[in-house]
């Protein structure tokens, strides 16, 4: 996996070469939303002999390798997380779901036991964070940064009640766009 990784680096910095920057920032900004724009753009290095069709399928087989582990990680991230819901409340995931579903917030399905899970939740996160430092994908820097209003996010996490739709956790619905803060 990690000589398919450093083939697909390689290949991409040659990628990267061949386009000129002015074209690399424009595939960046567009994040090539579909396999098709970068299959057209590998196929055009193809064609122009830049690239050979096995470095063609080594690229693609590459990233679909880490597409495949992404989504894996993503689903056990959110199984955990509803563990720790469930386990701290003391309900199934279904019934979490249901009560979600109706409108409640986890603060009202929560009741006495709100900073328990708030505190679980933190926990949870906390670990999560320190996993990502100790493996090289965040900064300590950026691990500060996560860490600093932890509790204040999750109170309002746990506070909010917005349904559920379709992502991470038990399927929180968070609102329009991406950004920070309240989301009405």
């Amino acid at each position: 996996m990690k000589n398919k990784k450093l083939i697909a680096a390689t290949i991409a910095t040659g990628v990267a070469i061949s386009l000129g920057t002015a074209s690399v920032s424009s595939a960046d900004d567009r994040g090539f939303r579909s396999g098709a724009d970068l299959s057209t753009v590998l196929n055009g290095l193809k064609d122009r002999g830049t690239l050979t069709q096995s470095q063609v399928d080594a690229i693609e087989s590459a990233l679909k390798d880490s597409k495949s582990a992404a989504r894996a990680e993503m689903v056990a991230a959110k199984d955990a997380f509803t563990k720790v819901l469930t386990d701290t409340l003391g309900i199934s995931a279904s019934d979490l779901t249901a009560r979600m579903k109706a409108g409640e917030s986890l603060a009202s399905i929560a009741g006495s036991k709100k900073d328990a899970l708030i505190s679980a939740i933190v926990a949870f996160q906390t670990k999560t964070i320190d996993d990502a430092l100790a493996a090289g994908k965040i900064t300590g820097d950026q691990a500060s940064k996560l860490k600093s209003k932890l509790v204040e996010r999750t109170t309002s996490m746990v506070e909010r009640a917005k349904g559920l739709v379709k992502g991470f956790g038990l399927e929180f619905k968070g609102g329009k766009g991406h950004g920070k803060g309240p989301r009405s």
